[in-house]
């Protein structure tokens, strides 16, 4: 004797005829709510209190991230200022002094805010990195390519370091 299993709906979606279930509060969700994850599929509600876990941040993690990123990027870009005057071969301290910048400005501001994290908490360090540079751009008008390539190369190592993004696996 078998018996037909009941017809279950999306919890989001109740028009939505499913078979799928969430695997961690095992209610039925729909193919456009499933979210794939490495042991199963959940609803974006178990998604989002899972995701929530890893933010960490606290809001002197913020200040002092964003203080410490601003005061090395003003550093670094008075650097730049200064090697920006060597000519052609500036370019080269650049191309190799840039990204080493982003990545100890990482590790600082890394340590400031005791490790940290949080998605806003990266972006705000790096929105930190880039207002510590302005005032130098706009003071050293004739170094400002230089500070353009020092912030397109410092920035985004600066950001992928802390958010722990692997380009390579």
């Amino acid at each position: 004797m078998t018996t037909e299993p009941a017809e279950l709906y999306c919890f989001n979606h109740p028009s939505a005829s499913t078979m799928l279930r969430c695997k961690r509060c095992n209610e039925p969700i729909c193919v456009k709510c499933a979210i794939k994850t490495p042991t199963g599929y959940q609803c974006p509600q178990c998604v989002k209190k899972h995701q929530k876990a890893f933010d960490t941040a606290e809001p002197i993690d913020f200040v002092t991230g964003f203080v410490t990123a601003a005061i090395l990027s003003a550093l670094a870009s008075l650097l730049v200022g200064i090697v920006g005057s060597f000519g052609f071969f500036a370019w080269f301290a650049i191309l190799a002094g840039a990204p080493t910048a982003g990545a100890m400005m990482a590790e600082s501001c890394r340590a400031v805010t005791r490790r940290h994290r949080s998605a806003a908490l990266f972006r705000i360090i790096a929105i930190g990195a880039v207002i510590g540079a302005l005032p130098f751009a706009l003071l050293n008008f004739g170094a400002i390519l230089y500070l353009i390539a020092y912030l397109v190369l410092a920035v985004p190592t600066l950001y992928t370091r802390l958010s722990g993004i692997q380009l390579f696996r």
